[in-house]
């Protein structure tokens, strides 16, 4: 079973509000000094089921991704963890790229890597968050999708994959090549081992660009975004405390009720 995994590198989620900055001319996230970026939450859970499954069923596991020369960094450690194989699409016509643009970039590189059974993404990112770039890079490839999976199980050329919704569980059969992609609740992402961080440190990784890959550059990069931000800042929260008191704590506590019942509260 050949598995494809794309994932993003983004600014550390953990990092608290208070320490990033914003620079609203720019529109730009301005991260503290010295806090290396990750592998988004939820393709950390790709990587790790790719791998898992491969260690199930056989087979090969390649991760892909786009963005800057840093990114290394992530795809080294998706080799540690016990990817094959680890592909980095960089290129400055590429910057800039709204989802649908990095789908159309990833399908491009996809079709040059070759056969594959699954391409398995997070469900959406840990930065924007926008959920879209997995199901645009279904439809680039033609693939059926199927999204938010918190368990996969393979049964010959078909996959038996549960969707996490709101209200319950959904079960749905997909047969391969096909694109799903899941949420946190499918695993735990495993830590890399010692020898496999050696064995990443010495692999030498491949860097595609546009001449690599047969994209239409006037369908990606900043004048293809369908997509305009228009505005970035931090919100700033305000609170206002209000106290509440009588002669009894009983009483208090019905001037408490009757108060959060004019604000609608309860």
């Amino acid at each position: 079973m050949n598995i494809i995994v794309c994932i993003k590198q983004v600014q550390d989620p953990d990092i608290p509000p208070r320490d990033f900055k914003v620079d609203e001319e720019k529109m730009e996230i301005l991260p503290p000094a010295n806090v290396s970026p990750v592998i988004s939450t939820f393709d950390e859970n790709a990587v790790e089921e790719a791998i898992a499954l491969k260690e199930e069923h056989g087979g090969k596991v390649t991760v892909v991704t786009v963005g800057p020369e840093n990114c290394k960094d992530s795809l080294k450690k998706c080799l540690a963890m016990g990817c094959d194989d680890a592909i980095l699409l960089n290129d400055s016509c590429f910057e800039n790229s709204d989802a649908f643009g990095i789908a159309r970039i990833l399908a491009a590189a996809i079709k040059k890597v070759g056969e594959f059974d699954i391409i398995l993404c997070g469900r959406l990112s840990s930065d924007w968050g926008f959920g879209s770039t997995g199901l645009a890079l279904a439809e680039a490839l033609g693939l059926p999708s199927v999204g938010q999976l918190q368990k996969i199980t393979v049964e010959g050329t078909e996959l038996i994959c549960e969707r996490a919704l709101e209200d319950g569980v959904e079960v749905v059969k997909v047969k391969t090549p096909c694109l799903l992609t899941v949420s946190n609740e499918i695993n735990t992402p495993r830590l890399p081992s010692v020898k496999g961080i050696l064995m990443a440190s010495r692999k030498q990784l491949p860097i595609w660009k546009s001449t690599d890959i047969d994209v239409d550059e006037s369908k990606i990069g900043d004048s293809a975004n369908t997509l305009e931000l228009t505005k970035l800042y931090k919100p700033v929260f305000t609170g206002n405390c209000e106290f509440i008191e009588d002669e009894s704590l009983e009483e208090a506590a019905k001037k408490l009720a009757m108060r959060l019942r004019e604000d609608k509260i309860i």
